[in-house]
């Protein structure tokens, strides 16, 4: 049985539908990561698991138990914010402390929060003395502190700046896998995702598009969405000759690509990951229109014929701007996806 279950959860403000249908089996220990863009749903549906809000149909379960109905207060979880919320007047361990009840064993449990964390020793010192890594982890320490069921995280590393994100994030999973907590993760940022979730869910107006392991959500995007929102891509209009096969707006049929259950002659768009791709002849024609380095590779933006762009990952000086290329499908990367227009 899942520990954390989301069944068949709506939620509208007004007239304006938020959360259809959404449904998610979470396991004990394992680490959520609800990924989509502002106004995807996700930051409602951590609310609706939290008890802040009330959904219009559905319902939450923990360890089998019907938690919908229940308030914020007894449904024994934790939460940290997008902004910690932490109390500058106040110490590193009473931050930790005020979300405890009762005085036999708060120091106690004051100090294996902080421990768990790696922050012990931590007790006496102030909020403004310490860094913002530091803040973050004594936010999520006074979350634990409680002993919560599950621990829900609301773009913990949003307001951080990015050298110092990257250290906190490793921090952070570092945190979370040693308590071997059951987590939930709001992000509108992948390689937040990536990092910390054992399972990536990807919501887009309110639906949700896919769940899966990134490798899964990378490779093998169930959705278009999916394949755009996730990772770099490139999309080209087509005809589905079947069999794996499209047809390019140039005539060139490209090959190999999973069969789909599409009529031969459906529009589709065919879409590829940058390293996917290369510089090969007899492809599609075009000129290097921008360059990335990105140290033993660059990222290659070539104006196809016909006006399209497509992005090419090859060694960084496999050309340069202005120069002309034919691109076709290399021999590693994710297989290309086809979609049916629409999907």
């Amino acid at each position: 049985m899942p520990f954390l279950t989301l069944d068949r959860l709506d939620k509208s403000f007004g007239t304006n539908p938020v959360l259809r249908n959404l449904s998610l089996e979470i396991e004990k220990g394992e680490v959520l990561a609800l990924l989509g863009p502002s106004g995807s749903g996700k930051t409602t549906a951590l609310r609706l698991i939290a008890g802040f809000e009330s959904p219009d149909r559905g319902h939450i379960l923990v360890d089998g138990e019907d938690v919908t109905a229940l308030p914020p207060s007894k449904r024994r979880f934790g939460m940290v914010f997008q902004h910690y919320a932490l109390f500058p007047h106040l110490t590193v361990g009473e931050n930790v402390a005020f979300g405890l009840t009762g005085k036999d064993g708060m120091d106690r449990r004051v100090s294996e929060a902080l421990a768990q964390v790696d922050l012990p020793g931590f007790e006496a010192r102030r909020v403004g003395e310490i860094s913002g890594g530091q803040q973050q982890r004594v936010a999520l320490a006074r979350a634990l502190a409680p002993e919560p069921r599950v621990l829900l995280l609301d773009e913990p590393l949003s307001n951080l700046d990015p050298t110092l994100r990257e250290r906190t994030r490793r921090e952070l999973r570092r945190a979370i896998r040693k308590v071997g907590i059951t987590t939930v993760l709001v992000t509108h940022e992948q390689e937040e995702a990536f990092h910390l979730g054992d399972r990536v869910a990807v919501l887009h107006a309110g639906i949700l598009q896919q769940v899966g392991s990134p490798e899964e959500l990378y490779e093998r995007p169930a959705t278009r969405f999916v394949a755009g929102f996730v990772g770099r891509a490139s999309a080209f209009p087509g005809k589905y000759e079947g069999d794996g096969k499209v047809r390019l707006p140039s005539g060139l049929i490209w090959s190999g690509v999973p069969a789909v259950e599409l009529g031969p002659g459906d529009a589709v768009e065919l879409v590829v990951r940058p390293e996917t791709l290369a510089f090969a002849p007899g492809g599609l024609s075009g000129r290097v229109a921008e360059r990335r380095y990105a140290g033993p590779v660059s990222y290659f933006l070539v104006s196809l014929e016909g006006g399209l762009e497509v992005e090419v990952m090859a060694p960084a000086g496999a050309a340069s701007e202005g120069d002309a290329v034919s691109v076709g499908l290399g021999t590693s990367g994710p297989q290309p996806r086809i979609f049916g227009v629409g999907a």
